[in-house]
């Protein structure tokens, strides 16, 4: 590990902090997380808790704003309305395998945010068309 550092937290706990390479640190028998990285660019952070392992390794290779309304452009403002990307990382972070849609419309019906707090949307169109060009489309 190159350029490591020893400090004191705000309630006088050392730490270490590490600039480079790879860290691990446990608080609790059976949970330890690390960080590995290659380069600046490339973060890879994984964790172990309790014998289960979690990648975050999904990263958009594209960015682009919607332009025009659409039912993927209409359930994409769902899920950033809750704190998301997209179904993808919905998905990832909730560990679900389908999302709760209208069988009318296809239209998201149910989503539920980082905090654990639900949004509920209706069966016709939510993204006004003056919101459609704040919504992001991601390319993977």
């Amino acid at each position: 590990m190159e350029n490591s550092a020893l400090f004191m937290d705000s309630k006088n706990i050392a730490c270490a902090s590490f600039s480079s390479g790879e860290a691990r640190v446990t608080d609790k028998p059976g949970t330890s997380f690390s960080r590995e990285a290659d380069s600046p660019e490339d973060i890879k952070l994984t964790g172990d808790v309790s014998g289960a392992t979690a990648s975050i390794d999904i990263k958009p290779k594209f960015i682009q704003r919607a332009k025009t309304w659409s039912d993927e452009v209409e359930n994409l403002y769902r899920f950033q309305q809750a704190g998301y990307r997209d179904e993808i990382e919905y998905k990832h972070v909730k560990h679900v395998d389908a999302v709760e849609r209208w069988p009318e419309t296809g239209f998201v019906k149910k989503l539920q945010r980082r905090d654990n707090t639900f949004y509920y949307y209706d069966k016709e169109r939510e993204c006004e068309d003056k919101e459609v060009r704040n919504v992001k489309m991601y390319a993977y």
